[in-house]
């Protein structure tokens, strides 16, 4: 295996048995140079990279740091999902982290208005986008806000999901987080993220949406829907407000079935605050 170009200090082009691939690991191409052999015991990811071109014109742009902290975020998620992320996050997350701490370091900090719907849909990317951040300012000393966890948590959904698109995810993010300001807005309550009832109900939404899409649809018979309007038509209206906004906004069409199992979720989290303001006014 030959070095065919030295990308930066820890990562270099070689031909393998006549490919072209991308070798990664500490120091691999420390004193080397073109046509040299590669000590295969350095190299810790071996990949062929479709957009070759363009990662090797995002190592000349950013520092070698940076691109060390993003394959070891990269490594740690691959470790802790139990599984390979697809090659492109070594261009999205390295390009993204870079630009982030040079933002941090400016002191421009970009808020996630989608923090608390990503901390809830992917829990688990979102708990390595915790310990990037830490593991970030361990490294430089440089204090990474959360939200940068939501932003890290989204592309390494992404890069999870074969085929998927990190437009197509964050939008379908911002529109659970409207569908959840109506519910704010319509019964006038505040909705602490840690609430499981709030936690199902974002849960709900997602699966609403994706089955929606997907036309794999709940099947509730007419006789429930008709019980849920009469019993709970507060939530109910608030279910038909959703589905209109989802419609006139996104092109998305809600059948009533669905409107059915929405007010249940969303008639749970009102008797929640129900509840909960009464035992405090009581005390």
């Amino acid at each position: 295996m030959k070095i065919k170009k030295i990308l930066n200090n820890n990562a270099v082009v070689v031909t393998d048995h006549n490919e072209e691939k991308i070798a990664i690991g500490a120091g691999i191409a420390f004193q080397k140079r073109k046509n040299d052999i590669v000590n295969v015991r350095k190299i810790e990811k071996l990949f062929v990279m479709k957009e070759n071109e363009k990662f090797q014109q995002l190592l000349l742009q950013i520092p070698e740091e940076h691109f060390a902290l993003s394959e070891e975020i990269i490594t740690y998620a691959e470790e802790y999902l139990g599984s390979k992320l697809n090659e492109h996050i070594h261009i999205s997350l390295t390009d993204h982290l870079s630009f982030a701490i040079e933002r941090i370091s400016a002191g421009i900090h970009l808020q996630n208005k989608l923090l608390n719907e990503i901390k809830i849909l992917y829990r688990k990317e979102f708990e390595i986008g915790l310990w990037a951040i830490k593991h970030v300012e361990k490294m430089t000393t440089l204090k990474m806000p959360v939200d940068e966890a939501a932003y890290i948590a989204l592309h390494i959904n992404t890069a999870k999901l074969q085929g998927s698109d990190m437009k197509q995810i964050i939008r379908q993010t911002t529109i659970i987080s409207e569908m959840v300001q109506i519910i704010k807005e319509y019964l006038n309550v505040a909705i602490e993220e840690d609430d499981i009832s709030y936690q199902r109900l974002i849960t709900h939404l997602r699966y609403s949406i994706s089955r929606t899409n997907n036309f794999e649809l709940h099947t509730m018979d007419d006789e429930m829907l008709d019980m849920l309007k009469r019993k709970f038509s507060v939530s109910y209206v608030c279910a038909q407000k959703i589905s209109l906004e989802l419609t006139r906004k996104h092109g998305i069409d809600l059948p009533e079935q669905e409107h059915g199992y929405l007010t249940l979720h969303i008639e749970r989290l009102r008797q929640l605050k129900l509840t909960t303001n009464q035992y405090n006014m009581n005390q």
